[in-house]
């Protein structure tokens, strides 16, 4: 069993008195006995009571606790767990304390130890998510304040440790996490302690310069303020205005702040102190006192119209209000002035504008804050419900908070994967993930996470992305890239298999001829071009039955160039269709001498529109098929088949859709794609059936096929395609 020394035992006692003596600490000491009984147990487990600066655990956690009543006024059970907690190393002990002092003592000493699990030797800890992590792994704002409190305990302790090491990692702490946190809690003091008590370890040198400057100054620098004072006071008073007046002096972690930023030396920086004057106004009058006083102390005093701050005109957007004039006072020495009513300094003291804000701390998430804002109302108001929500129930389920193995700290909203976090460190981690190590345990990327955990992404180089992952993920951005990485993937599928169809057309001396194509993809049963053509790429398809449909389909459009069974154009009998045959009543060819209603059908080699100027050509079927006067066919079918050849023109209004190819080359540049769709989509006249590109050297293009009811339509959207950033042709097929 370890004993305590006689100086450590005398010390102990001299604690319990005090706290049996607290009226406020004596209902969270009822447990007191059961403890002490705890704690004497643990001592027999040979349990280390010492620190890493060899400070008895027990007597540090004492006086921590008496701190945060003396000067934040804590109370309640946190005490208590806090106590316990300074000798409870395992997670065994802690399953104890939840069965022999109850869950909400053991949900504390859980709490703390979430805390001391954190890993604060790195750069993370200045950082707001990092102050963040902490608040929510707190879970009670009595765990964050006792840790505060603990700090300062400690840094005033550690002063002549041989442990130096152990000393800058606990200033780190004090002046990047906990003065923060203090400050934003509006516990002035102890920020203020933290921040030069960090400056005297870390900075040692610097620290005395200015302590010392400032001792020898200190007489002359109070004489220097009731020199300043006294002609305002003599002013305000003849005004018979009601006012309290203030004169503080920076601290010295201030000043070193001041002298780095303005890289001078200490006699460099003139404002060492500034004088606040508080106005005891009514609502009405509060403007017009402020710049009386104003107009009162610039008529005394020269006013440096540079560095005038008017917060009174427009307050800040957190609502501080003040006039902030610096004035040159006796001996030519710049001194500030702070001119504000008393409701205008509780604004700025308390809450609604608190003074981390006001001073230029960024802020952070917006609900931890406005959470913390309202604790810090609960510590002046004594409000011991308030202290007691817990923080799960208004901030925690928002974010979570998970470090990467090399201690980076990342904030993910609630409930995200491990394919969130992956996609939010690079979505190229995202396409690759295959799961993930959480403190050194293997888990799926499906697997939820929770804030302090540490988590390495696991990749894999065959991995891809799945279309089934956005269901995994809660985050829009990693929902965003996983859809982008799969239409890019399947974009690049869609154009191996475009390219492998076309060597193995090329291989059978066959040309490749969009709207054959586009027929074969139909008659095989697939919607969408990409999915065809995925399919050819992975070998989903058999080739050869795609050669031969293809083949198939392209003797059925060439047939009417065949030379059996040729008839004459005077031979054909014209036969009544019924009127669905027509194409509708409004959508009508006239055929040869102004007949109508006649068998036809549109050309594939140039897919005629309604506009466009035709001819018609007898079929080997007896049907007639209408090309475009400027068809690729039609200087051929003139000279061999000139017989055959009937004339037709439109008439009517076009109500019918045709399919139309169009050919799209321009830079590849990012969302060209994307560009062309949405000015598809938004026509009410046209429809994209299909679409595949291509890009090669820095250039894209595209094959698109639309459908549209007349060439006015079609000339319209050809208009607008080349209007589009990048493109530098639009054709039609």
């Amino acid at each position: 069993m370890i004993k305590f020394s006689p100086s450590e035992t005398a010390e102990l006692r001299s604690l319990l008195r005090r706290l049996y003596r607290n009226d406020s600490l004596r209902p969270s000491m009822i447990a007191a006995q059961r403890a002490r009984a705890y704690l004497a147990d643990a001592l027999k487990q040979d349990v280390n009571p010492y620190d890493e600066f060899g400070l008895n655990k027990i007597n540090t956690s004492l006086e921590a606790i008496l701190l945060a009543s003396q000067e934040i006024g804590l109370s309640g059970k946190a005490m208590t767990a806090f106590l316990l907690h300074s000798l409870t190393p395992t997670a065994e002990a802690a399953a104890r304390i939840h069965r022999i002092f109850g869950d909400e003592v053991g949900n504390y000493v859980d709490a703390f130890a979430r805390i001391d699990a954190l890993d604060t030797r790195n750069e993370v800890i200045r950082t707001d998510n990092f102050r963040n992590l902490l608040v929510s792994q707190a879970g009670d704002m009595r765990v964050l304040l006792l840790k505060v409190a603990d700090c300062v305990n400690r840094m005033r302790k550690i002063k002549d440790t041989p442990n130096t090491e152990g000393q800058r990692h606990l200033s780190y702490e004090a002046a990047y996490l906990y003065a923060p946190l203090s400050h934003k809690l509006g516990l002035y003091t102890m920020k203020s302690e933290l921040e030069d008590l960090s400056l005297k370890y870390l900075e040692h040198d610097a620290y005395y310069h200015i302590k010392e400057k400032l001792s020898a100054t200190k007489k002359s620098r109070d004489a220097y303020i009731e020199r300043f004072t006294a002609p305002i006071r003599e002013l305000l008073d003849a005004e018979h205005l009601h006012y309290t007046m203030k004169g503080r002096t920076k601290s010295i972690h201030s000043i070193w702040q001041k002298m780095k930023k303005q890289n001078c030396a200490f006699e460099g920086v003139y404002d060492l102190f500034a004088i606040r004057i508080i106005l005891d106004s009514p609502p009405k009058k509060e403007l017009d006192d402020c710049w009386k006083v104003f107009s009162l102390i610039t008529d005394r005093y020269e006013a440096n119209e540079k560095r005038m701050r008017d917060w009174l005109s427009a307050p800040k957007s957190n609502g501080y209000e003040s006039l902030h004039i610096t004035v040159k006072g006796p001996e030519d020495k710049w001194v500030e002035v702070q001119i504000r009513t008393a409701r205008m300094d509780e604004i700025a003291e308390h809450g609604l504008a608190a003074h981390w804000r006001y001073k230029g701390v960024k802020q952070s998430a917006g609900g931890i804050d406005a959470w913390l804002a309202n604790i810090r109302g609960a510590l002046e108001t004594g409000d011991e419900t308030q202290l007691k929500n817990s923080l799960s129930a208004s901030v925690k389920e928002k974010n979570v908070y998970v470090f990467t193995p090399k201690g980076d700290l990342f904030r993910l909203p609630a409930g995200a994967t491990v394919l969130d976090f992956a996609y939010h460190i690079h979505s190229a981690v995202g396409n690759r993930c295959v799961g993930a190590r959480i403190n050194g345990r293997n888990v799926p990327l499906r697997q939820t996470l929770n804030s302090g955990e540490t988590v390495e992404v696991v990749t894999s180089n065959s991995q891809t992305p799945k279309a089934e992952w956005q269901q995994i993920v809660v985050s829009s951005h990693a929902r965003d890239k996983i859809r982008s990485a799969v239409k890019e993937l399947q974009a690049r599928e869609s154009v191996m298999g475009r390219e492998l169809m076309e060597r193995r057309l090329k291989n059978r001396k066959l040309e490749w001829d969009e709207t054959t194509v586009n027929h074969v993809i139909r008659k095989m049963g697939y919607k969408e071009v990409n999915d065809f053509f995925k399919d050819v790429a992975s070998g989903a398809l058999d080739m050869s039955a795609v050669i031969d449909t293809y083949m198939s389909m392209a003797s059925q459009e060439n047939a009417p160039q065949e030379a059996s069974n040729v008839r004459s154009a005077e031979e054909f009998v014209f036969e009544k269709l019924s009127p669905e045959r027509r194409g509708g009543e409004n959508d009508v060819l006239v055929i040869d001498r102004n007949l109508r209603g006649l068998d036809f059908q549109m050309a594939r080699c140039c897919n005629p529109v309604y506009g466009d100027e035709v001819f018609g050509f007898v079929s080997v079927s007896g049907g007639i098929k209408i090309h475009r006067k400027n068809c690729p066919n039609a200087k051929s079918m003139r000279e061999r088949f000139g017989y055959r050849i009937v004339n037709a023109r439109w008439a009517g209004k076009g109500s019918g859709k045709y399919p139309i190819t169009l050919r799209v080359v321009g830079h590849d540049d990012l969302g060209i794609v994307n560009n062309i769709t949405s000015i598809i989509s938004k026509e009410e006249k046209i429809m994209l059936r299909s679409i595949s590109i291509d890009s090669d050297n820095g250039l894209f293009f595209g094959i698109l096929t639309v459908m549209v009811d007349s060439t006015d339509v079609l000339n319209a959207l050809i208009k607008k395609l080349n209007t589009v950033r990048g493109v530098k042709s639009v054709s039609r097929a």
